[in-house]
């Protein structure tokens, strides 16, 4: 039987005895947990902060900063600007963060053999569909034509002084290597330097005697980073709608809840490609299937968490489904590392939903830079907190739509998140049915009837 190697990001890589019983992992790619959870000493009023679920921190940034839009109308338009930073950081954040993930996984991973190449196929199908009917359904739904479009407003008195802010925005890395070039600032370096030297403390303790080690290590800097922005992410939702409420008022939450609709559809949609591929490439029927792991689907979407799923996943395919462990543990413990169908749809109808907000067109070769960002960077989703949130600033900058709009899309995700988790749990259960194939494993003989 394949044992796969899952690794917790916040400890140093220790192999599974059994997949059974594998841990759940604290950085999970899909949890919305607060990373604050990790720490309980944490005390005082960033203490008190870090203890409200994420969730309900940015739904209450979302309602007072329509309050605020409401009520100081484009005067709000400044307060947009603790969002871009956040983006910014973000944006700076994700590839290299995409790339220790990806690396990690392919080191801790074992793979091999011809039933990995054929999962890798499976992987890379059902990701170029999930893409593709997410971009149709965006494109015949058009969830962005209900938003009003950007009027040009009245120009505001400006400050005699110099824009302080925008020039404190213009120093923040727009890449990780970037303050290291020739255009790199000294503030920019500072900003890194202490950014890395801050995360680094926590891990000065951790040995670093293999390859594996040094990329483990390197991804759990990276992390919490992510996790300190994450914290701190409901403060730009407040300030992005109280900006964009004061430009256009509530239409685009109109606009927000015709997106809600077009994901779940296509999701639905991608449910339905599953069920067909089992029902002509598995021995066992979609029903027999959807029963089987219904439990691990209700968990799926009440944790927003397929790692903490994955355990019972392997186990309800294994023992109440009766597929093969070699196929339950390739397609629900090894391929969950690489699949994540529901995040890629759902950056790919994000970006779509976005230009259509703006009035932006995206051309078929635009569509077509979407679909191949999106497939490689849900890829490398596996093991990054808010993976969709994360990836997703690669797929905007790819066609060149302002990163801002994503945290307008974060006051749904908390739920969209949840859909998507169970879609990418339902993913792993079509490739394991897919690799167990049409002929079902023979009950073994019992000794006493030999």
């Amino acid at each position: 039987m394949l044992l796969p190697t899952r690794v917790d990001p916040g400890f140093t890589s220790v192999p599974r005895p059994a997949p059974v019983i594998l841990a759940m992992d604290k950085h999970d790619h899909d949890a919305h947990s607060s990373p604050a959870d990790e720490s309980p000493q944490k005390k005082g009023l960033w203490g008190f902060w870090c203890g409200i679920p994420i969730y309900q921190r940015i739904l209450g940034g979302m309602v007072l900063g329509i309050v605020v839009g409401l009520v100081f109308g484009v005067e709000a338009k400044g307060l947009a600007v603790p969002g871009k930073l956040l983006l910014r950081v973000l944006g700076a954040l994700a590839p290299p963060l995409v790339l220790a993930a990806i690396v990690h996984a392919l080191i801790t991973s074992e793979i091999g053999g011809k039933l990995a190449g054929r999962m890798v196929r499976l992987l890379v199908l059902n990701t170029l569909v999930a893409i593709i009917i997410g971009l149709l359904v965006a494109n015949v739904m058009q969830p962005g034509k209900h938003a009003s479009k950007p009027t040009p407003h009245a120009e505001t008195a400006k400050a005699a002084g110099p824009d302080l802010l925008g020039q404190f925005l213009d120093n923040v890395p727009k890449s990780l290597l970037g303050p290291l070039s020739d255009s790199g600032t000294v503030l920019s370096v500072i900003f890194l330097a202490l950014g890395f030297g801050i995360a680094l403390r926590t891990e000065k303790r951790r040995s670093v005697a293999t390859v594996e080690d040094a990329v483990t290590v390197f991804r759990d800097v990276l992390v919490k980073i992510l996790h300190w922005i994450l914290e701190v992410i409901p403060f730009g939702v407040f300030g992005v709608i109280a900006s964009v409420v004061g430009e256009k008022g509530l239409s685009d939450f109109k606009a927000l809840g015709f997106f809600v609709m077009a994901v779940i559809t296509a999701l639905l949609l991608q449910t339905c490609w599953y069920l067909v591929r089992i029902r002509f490439g598995c021995w066992a029927s979609p029903m027999a299937v959807l029963r089987a792991v219904r439990d691990a689907l209700v968990m799926a979407f009440s944790t927003a968490s397929s790692t903490a799923t994955m355990p019972v996943t392997f186990e309800l395919l294994t023992k109440r489904l009766g597929l093969r462990e070699r196929s339950a543990s390739m397609g629900a413990l090894v391929g969950a590392n690489f699949n994540n169908d529901g995040t890629a749809l759902y950056e790919a109808m994000a970006a779509l939903f976005v230009s259509q907000m703006l009035g932006i067109d995206l051309s078929l070769q635009q569509q077509v830079i979407v679909v191949l960002t999106s497939v490689l960077a849900s890829v490398g989703a596996a093991g990054i907190p808010e993976a969709g949130l994360v990836t997703m600033t690669m797929v905007f900058k790819a066609v060149g739509l302002p990163t801002e709009y994503i945290v307008f899309l974060i006051t749904v995700d908390w739920f969209l998140d949840r859909c998507r988790t169970a879609i990418n749990v339902l993913g792993d259960v079509n490739v394991s049915c897919m690799l167990d194939g049409k002929v079902r494993e023979a009950a073994p003989v019992p000794a006493w009837a030999g």
